[in-house]
């Protein structure tokens, strides 16, 4: 009797598939720009318009960084992942994929794991312009690369169950971009990517309290900014537990409206 060779783990397969996505990701010039690049260029847009000013003591480069890095990290997971399931299931890639051997569970964490890997590249990439380019200081104490580590992966986790979450939305994936990309610009003006957050108006930082992105930003802002900065924040304070819970309560929020709602094809196939 010939030996059967065992099947691959989900684990090998869904890093397979991270390594695929990652692949495709960085050949769709739409991705590279909208989603890599994008925080990268507004940096040094804003640093070139706002180079005289004076942000609470720090300059604006200084100032914009955490908030681009805060960006970057919510358009690669849930932007892109709302984006780009929403196409593959329009596409009936999602049906094929179904019918396969693959474990589902490898879907996701190839997914996922394409957030991590561009997340990081990304980051690294803003960080070496900021600081090479722009003069920005560069945080040199473990604590506040410890905080770094915990914000950044509670933002990504996050924001990428929330896009596989919200890629049911669009009734169609042409739709994708027009529904989504507009959400996303709306969330970055109110949480303070933009803009001062605490200049911004009671009611509008008060709606932005209840989503991620804020709490992503201002933990960022407690990353890259000097201590001494965080009386210039509404609660006179970085709030980092209060950010914690916040982005714990939509991982969870995101992991049971995933499980609830997606659909691996479109509404019309039934």
């Amino acid at each position: 009797m010939a030996d059967t060779k065992p099947l691959p783990s989900t684990l090998s397969v869904g890093l397979a598939r991270t390594k695929l996505e990652v692949r495709e990701f960085f050949r769709e010039k739409e991705a590279l720009i909208f989603t890599f690049f994008f925080p990268i260029i507004f940096l040094g847009i804003f640093s070139a318009v706002f180079g005289n000013t004076d942000f609470n003591g720090v300059n604006a480069a200084t100032y914009f960084t955490p908030g681009m890095i805060a960006s970057g990290i919510f358009l690669s997971s849930f932007q892109s992942l709302a984006i780009s399931i929403a196409l593959e299931r329009d596409e009936g890639l999602l049906k094929r994929l179904r019918g396969t051997p693959m474990p589902p569970q490898a879907y996701f964490i190839g997914k996922i794991g394409q957030v991590l890997v561009t997340s990081v590249a990304q980051f690294a990439l803003l960080l070496v312009i900021a600081g090479l380019v722009l003069g920005v200081d560069i945080p040199s104490e473990p604590s506040k690369w410890l905080d770094f580590a915990w914000i950044f992966i509670l933002g990504a986790a996050s924001g990428s169950v929330l896009g596989i979450a919200f890629s049911v939305v669009p009734k169609s994936g042409k739709a994708a971009s027009a529904v989504i990309t507009p959400i996303v610009l709306l969330l970055q003006f109110m949480s303070g990517v933009y803009f001062v957050y605490s200049s911004l108006p009671a009611w509008m930082r008060d709606v932005a309290s209840v989503f991620p992105l804020k709490w992503l930003a201002q933990g960022m802002r407690s990353v890259f900014l000097p201590d001494g900065f965080q009386v210039n924040e509404p609660g006179g304070s970085w709030q980092l537990g209060t950010g914690a819970i916040v982005l714990t309560a939509w991982l969870i929020v995101g992991l049971f409206l995933a499980q609830r709602v997606f659909r691996w094809t479109r509404r019309d196939a039934g």
